[in-house]
């Protein structure tokens, strides 16, 4: 018969990549979590996982197994977590990811009280910029900046975020201020990656507006593009939770050229047909109360 401690011992050791790696999320040795894996493949007559000295692949059964293996787990997960709200409790696994930059920035501070009066939540939060796969990679949620591509997922707002062209004074003073769309073509940019084409994407009065400037740097991080437009590389379009304080601070200056750029949300999203938890709900609340509407990080003077 197959037991439950088998399938998620493989689905640990599958989204951990290891026996290690799952035997530390499931707090058990790995030689106990290697033996529940073996018991589950006996009981399905399937070899689940190859084995070699450097890693662990799915086999064809394996692969075949795991969706089905995670939906249960995360139902079972779910089940005793609903039971224990019944009786006004938040508590179970709660896995999240989030960008690094919004996440050190503003997702840790807003966190780190809702965990204090919830002790018995057990949160993972993973910060990677990477667009990533909610459902595929076992998520409960995602937290993002800007839109939601996937139709898959269903999306919360949390607060709005508005982006500005920025530049550091000094740039400016070398090689002017744009006043008009039409001039940031002769200037440095600087521009984030992850979203593919690097450009800069305003709201004309019929439809939106490409801008694609020469690039002095491309990085896939919002933290570098701040340090370097503070540097005096370029140009940047940063959303305000970033750039904030840098432009409070003087080492930042807005450029007004006439047009915004799109506007654009931070959400966080949890994969279609999933009944979102008590715990995910109280998370999303959390967040919206501590971020406000408009957000603390808002610059109140360049509205």
């Amino acid at each position: 018969m197959m037991k439950l401690d088998g399938i998620a011992a493989f689905v640990a050791i599958t989204e951990g990549g290891s026996i290690s790696e799952a035997a530390r999320r499931l707090r058990l040795s790995k030689s106990v979590v290697s033996e529940r894996l073996a018991e589950l493949e006996r009981s399905l007559g399937a070899s689940l996982v190859h084995r070699t000295t450097r890693k662990l692949t799915l086999t064809e059964d394996g692969a075949a197994f795991l969706e089905r293996a995670a939906r249960i787990v995360r139902d079972v997960e779910e089940a005793s977590a609903e039971m224990t709200e019944r009786r006004g409790t938040l508590s179970g696994p709660l896995r999240i990811s989030a960008p690094v930059t919004f996440g050190r920035l503003h997702l840790g501070p807003a966190l780190y009280p809702f965990l204090a009066r919830h002790p018995r939540v057990e949160l993972s939060l993973d910060l990677d910029d990477r667009r990533i796969d909610a459902a595929a990679d076992g998520y409960d949620a995602v937290v993002r900046h800007g839109p939601i591509q996937d139709s898959r997922l269903t999306a919360w707002r949390l607060a709005p975020s508005r982006r500005l062209l920025v530049a550091a004074p000094a740039y400016l003073e070398r090689h002017g201020t744009p006043e008009e769309i039409g001039e940031l073509d002769a200037h440095a940019g600087i521009f984030y990656t992850n979203r593919g084409a690097a450009d800069w994407r305003f709201q004309g009065p019929d439809a939106t507006i490409i801008v694609r400037g020469r690039a002095s740097l491309r990085v896939n991080n919002g933290d570098m593009m701040r340090d370097a437009a503070v540097a005096g590389l370029g140009i940047a379009l940063l959303p305000t939770f970033i750039c904030g304080p840098a432009i409070r601070a003087g080492e930042l200056a807005i450029i007004d050229i006439g047009v915004a750029a799109e506007p654009e949300s931070i959400y966080v999203a949890h994969p279609e047909g999933r009944h979102p938890s008590t715990k995910l709900r109280a998370f999303a609340q959390c967040l919206r109360d501590a971020f406000g509407d408009p957000p603390y990080w808002e610059v109140p003077d360049c509205a």
